[in-house]
């Protein structure tokens, strides 16, 4: 795991991975203690939606980093191609599995309320 963050760039994936450790810090916490229930769904709620955008705006700006190596370089093999591809798109899929959790644990507190 840390070889794709290092690969998906450590100023976006870093981040991704922080964020994804307080979701998780505050999910528990609020299971473990009574604090607002309303806050805390607020809290997971923009935190995960900061994140999503987080992750695109990663995968967008690797992508304009693959296409302007590709122009510089002129012919380029399909599988240097793939593999810029593949680490632009690390942070789009490290923010969605960041974004699905954080709305998982939303689902979960929201049905929990007592």
């Amino acid at each position: 795991m840390l070889d794709r963050i290092q690969e998906g760039g450590p100023f976006f994936m870093w981040p991704i991975v922080i964020v994804f450790i307080i979701l998780a810090a505050l999910f528990v916490r609020q299971l473990v203690t009574k604090a607002d229930k309303a806050h805390t769904i607020i809290l997971l709620s923009n935190i995960s939606l900061f994140i999503l955008s987080w992750g695109l705006l990663g995968s967008v700006i690797g992508l304009i980093e693959a296409f302007d190596a590709v122009e510089g370089l002129g012919d380029v093999s399909q599988g240097m191609m793939a593999g810029g591809l593949k680490i632009a798109f690390l942070t789009t899929v490290f923010g969605l599995v960041t974004f699905i959790t954080g709305r998982l644990f939303i689902l979960i507190l929201t049905i929990k309320k007592e």
